[in-house]
């Protein structure tokens, strides 16, 4: 796809396809810079994109001669969103230069690397920084503007930090209020095609990852709640939120940014950005003001399982609205099908590979405490027991992998079928539903909210979060 902006011609196939500039970045050496407050004026502003554009009034050694004379290190975080787009390639040495001299690092032209080291410094607060992004941005979509355009102090994130994902607002476009078809007419799906399962009071939907990984949204009333399904395929996550708190409806979308490599979403009604795996609002009116979207929990299996489980469930028609190829496998084939990533993260964990899965929980209840748990061995180890802050948890993992989480309430199981039966200590059979499960007595233990990730997406939002393989 290429897009034409104020800008010239951008291959946005250079920002998402991982070609050079967005190869994984290795772990180097981080050289400590004492933080200074520094102002980025309008005159700075003006300044640095004009380093975009062709240049017809100043010549090519006067312009390179003015970046000499007003470079200061508030230039340092613009400059590396400047370097993709400029067309020049002495400005591009210049700015290299500049980077190198004010840093002492030296990553040529390798932007990711150059990103992982500023972020593993002390933020650097910078006046204006939040306008030249509104005025950078919304060359490309006129819609971007609001996000950055005098919010800098609403920030909850580094504005370093929030990058460019190569699309538009919605350009990757949610499902809202998606046709759905019974299981018998889904004739397109096979039966080990993934399938993403959710059940809201006794309403069951199966949501394909050969679709939503085109869309990477769905936004609908599953049984009758208001919820939004957020699919971000680079980091792996599928949280279903439910999108009313405290009489307050939020209406999201995909605002065409990441935040370490994890798509953030924004609301039509004040523009604010907001990070996806948290739920929270963290640019714009709405952040600091305690809004965070209750979870539920997403099964990952396959429409053969699901199926069974559920023969009455309904699940996405192709009939979308949108041509696009659904067959299995074909979104994001390459990316799925390596390590790498296109955007980096501030860090490089290796305790697991970037894109194995984990079961990744948290909770209200103990905001400092987070657990990820290795899929893998949740594979291996059908029946486990944990506790995160207050909370006890028992993990039932079935014969295809899925994995469901439910408060055990002092009860000890010990065996698990790998189907429909679990049994506790006391020999006694408790049915697994998606939303409980009950034991023979009429006993009801309720499902906890939960949803899947690669490990480096969740290490990444939570770097302390304690790591179970």
């Amino acid at each position: 796809m290429r897009m034409k902006t104020k800008f010239g011609t951008l291959a946005a196939a250079l920002l998402m396809a991982g070609g050079a500039v967005y190869a994984v970045a290795q772990t180097r050496p981080v050289t400590a810079v004492q933080p200074a407050a520094q102002n980025l004026t309008q005159g700075d502003q003006s300044f640095l994109l004009s380093l975009l554009t062709p240049h017809s009034s100043r010549s090519k050694t006067q312009i390179l001669s003015e970046l000499d004379q007003k470079w200061t290190p508030a230039y340092v975080a613009p400059s590396l969103e400047i370097f993709n787009f400029t067309p020049d390639p002495e400005i591009r040495d210049a700015l290299v230069k500049h980077l190198t001299k004010t840093t002492g690092q030296n990553f040529g032209t390798d932007t990711n690397a150059w990103y992982r080291w500023l972020w593993n410094q002390p933020e650097i607060k910078t006046t204006g920084y939040d306008n030249f992004k509104a005025e950078f941005y919304r060359a490309i979509d006129p819609k971007f503007e609001k996000y950055f355009k005098n919010r800098g102090d609403s920030a909850k994130i580094r504005l370093d930090e929030i990058r460019w994902g190569g699309v538009l607002q919605d350009g990757i476009p949610p499902l809202r209020q998606p046709k759905m078809i019974n299981a018998n007419q889904a004739n397109y799906l096979e039966d080990d095609n993934v399938v993403f399962g959710i059940e809201v009071n006794g309403d069951v939907r199966a949501y394909p990852k050969r679709i939503l990984a085109w869309h990477e949204m769905f936004v609908d009333k599953v049984g009758g709640v208001d919820v939004a399904g957020v699919y971000c395929t680079l980091c792996g996550t599928v949280i279903l939120y439910e999108t009313e708190l405290d009489g307050t409806a939020y209406n999201v979308g995909t605002s065409g940014f990441l935040y370490r490599s994890n798509k953030l979403m924004y609301d039509k009604a004040t523009q604010s950005l907001w990070n996806t795996i948290k739920g929270e609002p963290v640019l714009g009116p709405l952040a600091g003001k305690g809004i965070a979207l209750q979870n539920q929990s997403v099964v990952t299996t396959t429409w053969g399982e699901w199926k069974r489980r559920h023969p009455k469930t309904k699940v996405l028609s192709l009939d979308t609205g949108y041509k696009r190829d659904y067959g299995e496998g074909v979104a994001y084939h390459e990316y799925f099908a390596t390590d790498r990533l296109m955007f980096t993260t501030p860090y490089n964990d290796q305790r697991l590979k970037n894109k194995d899965e984990v079961l990744a929980l948290r909770f209200k209840s103990s905001p400092r405490e987070q657990l990820a748990i290795s899929a893998d061995f949740l594979k291996k180890t059908p029946v486990y027991t944990d506790k995160l802050g207050t909370q006890n948890i028992v993990v039932l993992t079935d014969k295809t992998g899925a994995n469901r989480v439910y408060d055990p309430k002092g009860v000890s199981f010990k065996t698990f079928d790998g189907d429909m039966t679990a049994r506790d200590s006391s020999g006694k059979a408790w049915t697994v539903t998606e939303s409980k499960l009950v034991s023979a007595d009429g006993q009801e233990l309720k499902r906890l909210p939960y949803n899947r990730a690669f490990w480096f997406g969740w290490h990444a939002t939570y770097p302390d979060s304690r790591l179970v393989k």
